[in-house]
């Protein structure tokens, strides 16, 4: 049998002296992380996870963090990582979804999961004296044991890991991958489209919860002998602009909001980026404007795409050096895109429909969630996603919202990103979202606007009449000074339709 171990592939084939992380502490080099990995997994072991038990991760980034999660996969059990911000009703959830052996914590989610009456503590970061009766203190576990462990062989369509789908549309569902996953998500994505290699320093935007940042910061750099940098506190503009400053990476790894909010920040025009040879966008929708102030602005060229949990990673991108504004990309090869009718026909160039992606990256199931996965995962190593999009001739794919976020206006439905796109075009509009709001009896658009300018709503409804059909221009328009956001930095849409 061949292994898949993800520990052995990431870890234990790079130079032990170059670095592997960058931390508030200090530097990590490879063998470091190698050791520190092996004695963490020689104490999960001792709190008695066994192969194939889950490991429900929710620890701030860093060293140790890492170095959970790889001694995880080392001893062939099962990762799972949720925000270690979250709410006690939150980890209650997870914790009764996946049913960990043990529950990796620290500083951050510690009194959340106490409050949750979450059992199974084992907790870093955190003096030991700190602790409550049951609680376990890893450091201290970690400490004691031997930094050599050798990997537990595992096959290609062994599960692996979790990776949780963001919960905008629903409770989060677990999907669960294979070890095979990670490996051709490398190839594919990290080698074959952003020419990842080892001179690379990679910063992340989201925190490493989020498979995204994960991947693109503590996994596939590894692959290629490369660095990325970590960090436990939350994420604003200003702790981008000093760890560009500080690190100077060369990979920035991004999403729309944050693009946004750096670019409305007082650093952004004095701001030096240009050590950065790409920064990636993914998670939602990245409007032409925006990308085209960026580069204006920042002169950093942006590679966006679309990927999912569902399909582990990144499956649509564009390609450095040819980027297109206002495109996901092309398929990333490895992958095969269709664009489908409901009944999964496909459908021609130019024409709205759902993508449906195939590849043996993809996810074995929802776990526990028999009739979504019969829904979503329609045929071996193929999901259907709720995403909507056109293929245009040179096979660039062009994102028309979601499936689920379309609104019945006037008999007709409308697609809330297309109304949220010609907003953006508005030079007082710094973003927005739109979300339908019941009036009447009638599902009518509503536009949250977050202005760069003074603008008056009845201004903004009549550029949109302007420029596209009479169903589809806000009927209401409520100004914010800023739009909610879910763990992973997408729009809350849930949280806007309470409201709404």
């Amino acid at each position: 049998m061949e292994s898949f171990n993800i520990a052995e592939r990431f870890l234990d084939r790079s130079d032990g002296s170059r670095t592997a992380l960058i931390t508030r502490a200090g530097r990590i080099d490879y063998r470091r992380l190698r050791a520190l990995a092996a004695r963490t997994g020689n104490a999960l072991r001792a709190l008695g996870v066994r192969r194939g038990d889950r490991v429900l991760i929710a620890a701030d980034d860093g060293a140790e963090s890492v170095a959970t999660w790889y001694g995880t996969q080392r001893i062939g059990a099962i990762t799972a990582e949720v925000y270690t911000y979250l709410r006690a009703k939150d980890y209650r959830y997870f914790a009764d979804y996946v049913r960990p052996r043990v529950v990796v914590t620290g500083p951050s989610a510690l009194e959340q999961l106490r409050a949750a009456g979450v059992p199974g503590l084992v907790v870093t970061g955190v003096p030991a004296e700190e602790l409550r009766p049951g609680e376990r203190h890893l450091d201290t576990l970690v400490a004691e044991q031997p930094d050599e462990l050798d990997p537990v062989p595992v096959a290609a369509g062994d599960v692996a890991l979790w990776k949780f789908t963001t919960g905008s549309t629903g409770a989060p569902r677990a999907c669960v991958l294979p070890a095979r996953s990670p490996h051709l998500s490398f190839e594919w994505y990290a080698r074959g489209v952003l020419g990842i290699g080892p001179d690379d320093v990679v910063l992340p935007v989201p925190k490493l919860f989020f498979g995204y940042a994960r991947d693109l910061t503590a996994l596939f750099p590894f692959g290629a002998g490369a660095a990325g940098v970590v960090f436990p506190e939350r994420t604003t503009p200003d702790t981008i602009f000093d760890l560009i400053a500080e690190h100077r990476p060369t990979i920035l790894v991004n999403v729309p909001t944050m693009m946004s909010a750096m670019l409305a920040h007082p650093r952004a025009a004095d701001a030096d980026l240009s050590c950065l040879r790409l920064c990636t966008s993914a998670g939602e929708q990245l409007p032409a404007d925006l990308h085209r102030r960026w580069l204006d602005t920042f002169g950093v060229e942006v590679v966006d795409g679309i990927g999912s949990s569902e399909a582990y990673h990144v499956y649509v991108s564009n390609r450095p050096g040819r980027a297109r504004p206002g495109t996901l990309g092309q398929v990333v090869p490895g992958y095969q895109a269709r664009v489908v009718d409901e009944d999964g026909a496909e459908v021609p160039d130019g024409q709205v429909g759902r993508l449906e992606i195939t590849g043996e990256a993809v996810a074995l199931e929802y776990w526990q969630r028999p009739e979504k996965t019969a829904e979503t995962f329609v045929a071996e190593h193929t999901v259907r996603s709720g995403d909507l999009v056109t293929r245009d001739a040179d096979g660039f794919f062009h994102y028309r919202g979601r499936a689920d976020d379309l609104l019945k206006v006037g008999g007709a439905w409308v697609a809330p990103a297309e109304i949220e796109n010609c907003l953006l075009e508005h030079p007082a509009v710094a973003a927005c979202a739109v979300v339908g709001h019941r009036l009447r009896g009638l599902t009518r658009p509503h536009a949250y606007v977050v202005r760069s300018a003074e603008v008056e709503a009845a201004e903004l409804k009549a550029f949109v009449r302007a420029r596209l059909a009479a169903q589809k221009y806000p009927r209401k328009i409520t100004f914010v000074g800023a739009l909610p956001q879910t763990a992973s930095g997408k729009i809350d849409r849930r949280a806007l339709e309470v409201a709404s």
